[in-house]
């Protein structure tokens, strides 16, 4: 019994894991310097920095609209879906956050900034 419980276990922690850390399906991971790319090329897309308001006024990137992760949820609907959302945050992490959060919404093509701002040199 002990040895069916442990697996069990084990089998959680190694879901639990893989669920964290493999990207999400359908979201793409752009660098610093591809975002310099997709900056030049706008066309078809929306670009959202999710860090806090007082972040987002220290130092920002102005073609992003701030959007703090704490209220995309409910401001969600000020994005389109027909768009793709290129997402920015310091290190990467919210980003990663708010793309799975986009694409469980509906959202079709998300793009996270890897390394967000602490990458970024103008």
């Amino acid at each position: 019994m002990g040895t069916i419980l442990n697996l069990i276990i084990l089998g959680f922690i190694v879901w639990f894991l893989y669920q964290r850390f493999v990207p999400a399906k359908g979201i793409k991971n752009i660098n610093a310097a591809e975002l310099k790319a997709e900056l030049s090329n706008k066309g078809n897309k929306e670009f959202i920095d999710v860090r806090t308001p007082n972040e987002y006024r220290g130092n920002h990137i102005k073609e992003f609209k701030n959007i703090p992760l704490s209220e995309l949820g409910k401001r969600a609907q000020e994005l389109s879906k027909d768009k793709e959302v290129v997402v920015i945050c310091q290190s990467g992490m919210r980003s990663s956050n708010a793309c799975k959060a986009l694409k469980k919404l509906g959202f079709k093509e998300v793009t996270n900034v890897k390394g967000g701002m602490s990458s970024w040199r103008e």
